[in-house]
């Protein structure tokens, strides 16, 4: 029977890194619980390809929202990595650590012992910073880290074209969005290392099953066996039998925030009523196991470009051809990159204090979904709002395991984020208006110039809105006394012993940016509270705060 001190479930971005600190010092076995294959194909390791495997059933749990109410009835497509690596295996690579600013507010809101200060040491145990001359912020970032975060060339001239466009139109540059100053335009960051995909597979896991005390059991987690109130293992389903693996110390689930609320809800553990609904005996009531179900939604504004001098050019057999070779050989060449390369971060408003709307910028006109765009050459600014009011939940359409929970988004169910989507339209157009683009702007791919007033922006936005895939916050971290807190600040599930929670369901709020590298904090952080361990020193560092936020969006 498989058995160990703790079990992990998931190896994704944190429970990879979970793995990796709970076996380091060898006095514990860590066995983790992974449902998905090897991520050793090419489509995963290449990061120009990232594309394909978030469309591959043989990587991706393949989820989608319910119709959404907002948006037309679309369903929206929800990837969520099933594969060694988890979502940090097919994601965009692209590494933003969040502003100091919401680990506050998570603080201030329950989460005591998660402020910027609390995690800023764990950011810097968990990287190694490579700023490949760039300028940057040394004193803030880690050197030797497993996670290896990099900067693309730039060597195309619209990623420069961008940030200067942005400095035409009021707004601040920053050399580093994950130092001092996140707020302004600059280069973006990846988790890419020597032309690969730097996931927690390659970063943490894979270094950690060379220890004697870790193994990858693979096999479908259905549900966490409690006795008497305590979570003794995991039931488990493997070549068609069900068994249950033993864990002597803890169980940990770092499932991702869609499928850990499920597993939650299967063990008996979520909204008391909704459990009874299937038949599930309730061992603890927690009404907050599945809500407060966050993500960034955004638009691709399009451009085309006079000059052929975007990736069109490579797209086609000819060209993938080519950049895939290079990249087989030498990892070197466009295959090394995963194309975003210039990035902002920038205030919707007089009043707002820190960033509240993302650009990634890509030398390109395409969709997630790997479609180029039929008009050839363009290049693309996706925006979007960061910290929408908007909430949604996971629920449980049966009591089978094999079964995809409901998710229902909830996306732009407020009128602030409709106000906010219109802004960040005209805000874009704004931008590519600047002079810095004039040697390179043609027509307006999308929206398109006739797309004007704020009816004709709502419509745009309801039918072409995308998900950037940052699903969160499902299992809310709090005071044991919040009704709607899933965790406690340790990360131990509220009601049950022996059993946590580590991943992005238990963000009480969502960050700013991508949120792979805040997933992976958390498996960093949790790993210390679980071994019981003091905590690394905070240290006091002061974000930038723009001196004209009161008065002034730039």
């Amino acid at each position: 029977m498989a058995e160990a001190d703790f079990v992990i479930v998931g190896s994704g971005s944190a429970g990879s890194a979970l793995a990796a600190r709970l076996s380091e010092d060898g006095k514990h076995s860590v066995l983790v619980l992974e449902y998905g294959g090897t991520d050793m194909g090419p489509f995963i390791q290449m990061p120009a390809a990232l594309s394909y495997p978030m469309n591959m059933k043989r990587y991706d749990w393949g989820f989608a929202s319910e119709p959404e109410p907002h948006l037309g009835g679309r369903r929206l497509a929800t990837p969520r990595g099933k594969v060694v690596g988890g979502s940090s295996s097919i994601n965009g690579m692209v590494y933003v650590r969040g502003h100091a600013r919401d680990f506050d507010h998570w603080a201030e809101t329950g989460a005591t012992g998660w402020s910027f200060a609390d995690v800023l040491p764990y950011f810097k145990r968990m990287e190694t910073w490579h700023d490949g001359g760039h300028g940057g912020d040394p004193t803030w970032r880690g050197t030797d880290g497993p996670l290896h975060v990099t900067r693309g060339p730039r060597k195309n001239p619209l990623f420069h074209a961008f940030v200067e466009a942005g400095r035409q139109a009021g707004f601040e540059t920053t050399g580093d969005y994950n130092g001092e100053k996140q707020e302004g335009f600059g280069p973006m960051e990846q988790t890419v290392w020597k032309g690969r995909r730097w996931s927690t597979a390659n970063a943490y896991l894979k270094p950690a099953l060379k220890r004697d005390n870790v193994d990858l059991y693979r096999c479908l987690a259905r549900r966490v066996v409690i006795e008497n109130g305590r979570a003794v293992g995991v039931e488990v389903e493997r070549g068609g039998k069900t068994e249950i693996v033993r864990a002597r110390r803890e169980v940990i689930l770092s499932a991702s925030s869609i499928n850990t609320p499920k597993m939650l809800m299967l063990s008996g553990i979520g909204p008391a009523a909704h459990l009874a609904e299937h038949g599930i005996e309730v061992v603890a009531d927690r009404p907050g196991v599945g809500g407060n179900l966050q993500d960034h939604l955004e638009v691709y504004i399009q451009q085309a470009s006079t000059q052929p001098i975007t990736l069109y050019k490579h797209w086609n057999i000819f060209g993938k051809a080519l950049a895939g070779a290079e990249w087989l050989f030498f990892k070197t060449g466009l295959g090394a990159s995963n194309q975003f390369e210039s990035a902002a971060f920038v205030r919707s408003r007089p009043g707002v204090d820190y960033p509240d709307i993302q650009y990634h910028f890509l030398p390109i006109a395409v969709r997630y979904d790997g479609k180029a765009a039929a008009e050839g050459h363009g290049f693309q600014a996706h925006v979007g709002p960061m910290r929408s009011p908007s909430r949604g939940r996971i629920s449980l359409r049966s009591a089978d395991p094999n079964e995809p929970p409901k998710i229902v988004f909830n996306y732009m169910s407020t009128e602030e984020d409709w106000v906010d989507f219109r802004h960040c339209v005209r805000l874009t157009r704004e931008i590519l208006a600047q002079k810095a683009f004039d040697p390179f702007r043609g027509k307006e791919i999308q929206p398109g110039a006739d797309i004007q007033s704020d009816d004709e922006i709502d419509g745009f936005i309801r039918d072409h809105a995308e998900s950037a895939y940052h699903p969160c916050g499902t299992a809310k971290m709090g005071r044991a006394s919040d009704p709607d807190a899933v965790v406690d600040p340790g990360c131990k599930v509220i009601g049950v012993e022996g059993l946590r929670v580590a991943d992005s369901s238990i963000f009480p709020r969502i960050t700013n940016g991508n949120l792979n590298a805040p997933s992976i904090m958390v498996g960093e952080k949790a790993a210390d509270h679980i071994l019981g361990r003091q905590p690394l020193a905070p240290e006091n560092l002061e974000p930038w705060i723009n001196p004209r936020w009161e008065t002034s969006d730039r």
